[in-house]
């Protein structure tokens, strides 16, 4: 299987509910490094996984709508913890949208599988795969 990555970042604000989260039940901060993986059997005709360019351009388009955000005052997360793991799914779908709507370029429809992964620190990381 052939891959790409491309990497960037956000920096985000929530707080959860529930008695697991603990102090994290309190309004706090968090950098994540966002990771998403293109993977595909066959190089395409230009021989290449997806166009580079245009996955970061797509990534970027994606976390813009979460970066510097309070992510409590989104309507779309409401009554949400916006966890890690729920992150990465939500960037996975997002990418997913993209990819549908041709803004990876010529060929990407034809990807088998994408990963996202978020990294909370040099310890500590969720992500979210599946078929495309």
């Amino acid at each position: 299987m052939y891959t790409v990555r491309v990497r960037d970042h956000i920096m985000i604000a929530h707080s959860f509910r529930g008695e697991l989260f603990g102090p994290a039940q309190k309004l706090h901060g968090a950098t994540f490094v966002v990771d998403v993986e293109f993977r595909r059997a066959e190089l395409n005709p230009d021989n290449v996984v997806v166009d580079i360019a245009r996955a970061t351009t797509a990534l970027k388009a994606v976390l813009a709508g979460l970066d510097l955000r309070n992510l409590d005052e989104i309507d779309a997360f409401a009554g949400e913890n916006t966890t890690t793991e729920f992150l990465a799914r939500h960037i996975f779908d997002s990418m997913r949208a993209a990819i549908a709507e041709g803004r990876l370029g010529p060929g990407s429809e034809d990807l088998a599988s994408m990963k996202v992964e978020l990294a909370e620190s040099h310890v500590a990381w969720a992500g979210y795969e599946g078929t495309l």
